[in-house]
């Protein structure tokens, strides 16, 4: 099973949300696509599942993980011009399933915030990558996201608690995957390395241990030679889809 080839991107996104299981995930997928959209104008706003408890390199203790990576990750969005980071409550690093609670929270985000564009992990696993994209808590994300963009956020009559809060049906025009199969939409991110490289850095629990520029650059720089882009261009990849 794969995905399809990508949709043209929308030319005229306005908002765009990111659904990610843990602090760190978005800045491992995709820090610099974040920043050239904030670049364009686009407002992102980002929505963590968990606050990633079972994270960590170290002997931190273990009841502080969670507000440190909290911490993290909101430094790490502000490197990259993002304002809106919003957290959910009630799930563990390590559990999540694409649950009714999880597809209804996530319905509740997207009406609350009104995206033109949702970027999430893949639901499908990738077998040559069991560790990273293939993660259980990634891949229940993309699936609770890709349940929520359609049919729970559009449809007045999934989840009426949520009218009863006032957040009326909302149609989510485009999805894009990371981590999925054979990614064929590639984004320039040269210009933005240096943004990039400080959103990692400010996982400092996760990502300590790392020579983080060599990391970002030789990762990147594998994603825009697979892509076809010229010698000395970095590329962060997804698939889209168009959901209207």
């Amino acid at each position: 099973m794969s995905f399809p080839a990508s949709a043209p991107a929308l030319p005229d996104v306005h908002r765009a949300l990111a659904v990610f299981a843990h602090p760190d995930d978005v800045d491992f997928a995709c820090a610099g696509t974040i920043a050239s959209w904030v670049e364009e104008g686009i407002e992102v706003g980002y929505l963590i599942v968990t606050r990633g408890d079972s994270g960590g390199f170290d002997d931190t203790p273990r009841e502080e993980m969670p507000r440190l990576r909290e911490r993290e990750q909101r430094a790490a969005a502000a490197a990259v011009g993002v304002r809106r980071v919003d957290f959910l409550d009630g799930h563990a690093d390590g559990t999540l399933t694409p649950s009714l609670a999880l597809r209804g929270q996530v319905a509740a985000a997207i009406r609350r915030f009104r995206p033109d564009r949702v970027l999430t992990s893949s639901p499908l696993r990738r077998w040559e990558h069991l560790a990273g994209p293939s993660h259980p808590d990634h891949l229940a994300v993309g699936e609770a996201t890709t349940c929520a963009v359609y049919p729970d956020a559009r449809n007045p009559f999934a989840f009426p608690e949520l009218l009863a809060e006032g957040l009326q049906p909302w149609v989510v025009r485009e999805i894009w995957y990371f981590g999925g199969p054979a990614p064929d939409h590639a984004v320039d991110v040269t210009p933005y390395v240096d943004r990039t490289v400080a959103a990692m850095r400010a996982h400092r629990s996760q990502t300590a241990h790392l020579d983080v520029e060599t990391w970002v650059r030789d990762r990147l720089t594998t994603v825009a030679d697979n892509a076809g882009l010229p010698a000395g261009r970095l590329a962060e990849a997804f698939t889209v889809l168009r959901t209207e």
